[in-house]
């Protein structure tokens, strides 16, 4: 929320988008809090743009919905185009973790492939505890900083230039290592 409690556009179109989702399935909050592991008031907040979602929250939500947060956070811009430039890149900012997530392909529903560059404050660490989508394939390009990514409990560490692959099937964790940012690409394939 911004300091004079006005939700942001982007958060407002996010909970409804969030609200629809759940109205498609015709799921109350309780069958979705059972579902995502979230409690009722967290969704009712975040449905109402109350709060602005964490980055865990959102994965947890976008693995119940069997999305990407891409093709979710694609599906509350305005207009998607096959050029997207620099300036209209949509960024997202989850500010109790000190990450920024920028998505840097154009969105479309039709494509499997997407980029986002992610960026993590010094000491930032973020735990998701599944993959929006099961199967996912994850190449992690590191541009600056430091960055310790842990899948299927092996952790790698990765520095600038470094380029991990995996596919995730279960909890992942992304943490900055060192005194400064870290700053990446996120190629991110669906199964």
């Amino acid at each position: 929320m911004k300091q004079d409690d006005v939700p942001e556009p982007v958060d407002a179109r996010l909970g409804r988008r969030l609200a629809e989702l759940r109205a498609e399935r015709g799921w109350s909050l309780g069958d979705l809090a059972e579902r995502s592991g979230i409690s009722r008031s967290t969704l009712s907040r975040a449905e109402r743009a109350e709060i602005s979602p964490t980055a865990a929250l959102l994965n947890r939500l976008c693995h119940v919905y069997g999305r990407t947060m891409s093709r979710l956070l694609s599906e509350v811009e305005e207009e998607p185009a096959p050029l997207l430039r620099a300036a209209e890149q949509p960024v997202w900012e989850d500010r109790a973790s000190g990450f920024v997530r920028r998505s840097v392909s154009p969105p479309h529903p039709g494509l499997r492939g997407e980029l986002v560059e992610g960026r993590l404050a010094a000491g930032a660490d973020i735990a998701y505890d599944r993959p929006p989508v099961s199967g996912l394939e994850q190449h992690i390009w590191v541009l600056e900083g430091g960055l310790a990514v842990t899948a299927e409990d092996v952790e790698h560490r990765l520095d600038a230039g470094d380029c991990l692959r995996l596919r995730v099937a279960g909890p992942t964790r992304f943490r900055c290592v060192g005194g400064t940012r870290a700053r990446y690409v996120l190629a991110v394939v669906l199964p």
